[in-house]
């Protein structure tokens, strides 16, 4: 029996150029053209503005650790050789409290500090399932 898989997003209509991007390794967010705001997660309209002139724009990737935390038990099916792992509220550095939550990879839970420099990276995690994750900038 093999064990199983861990969940993978489902995109939709809103989220499916954000989805195709990140296969590309590449991080896209929506932008608003009425007020010039990033606006993440994905929405029909502006979360600043209210406007519903929305496109996606590519990122640099780059940002600075808000808030994490340290996930010790598996929180489902598909975790269990993966903890203890940590996740990660990043903002961005295009704009401020412009965050994405994703995982931190290659840091020992013990040295992750608030503010650090992370990068985005890009995790493979099978079915054809590419996930936005972050590593310490630089390496």
């Amino acid at each position: 029996m093999t064990a199983p898989s861990r969940p993978i997003p489902v995109p939709d209509e809103i989220t499916q150029e954000f989805w195709d991007a990140v296969r590309e390794h590449r991080l896209v967010i929506q932008h608003c053209s009425s007020c010039s705001r990033f606006n993440h997660t994905p929405s029909l309209t502006c979360r600043s503005c209210g406007g519903a002139e929305l496109s996606y724009r590519e990122v640099s990737g780059r940002g600075t650790v808000h808030s994490y935390t340290v996930i010790e038990h598996p929180p489902g099916p598909g975790f269990a050789d993966l903890v203890p792992f940590v996740i990660v509220i990043v903002e961005l550095a295009e704009q401020p409290r412009l965050f994405l939550t994703a995982d931190l990879l290659g840091v020992a839970p013990a040295d992750i500090r608030l503010g650090m420099d992370v990068e985005v990276t890009f995790e493979e995690i099978g079915e054809g399932c590419t996930l936005p994750q972050f590593r310490p900038a630089g390496e």
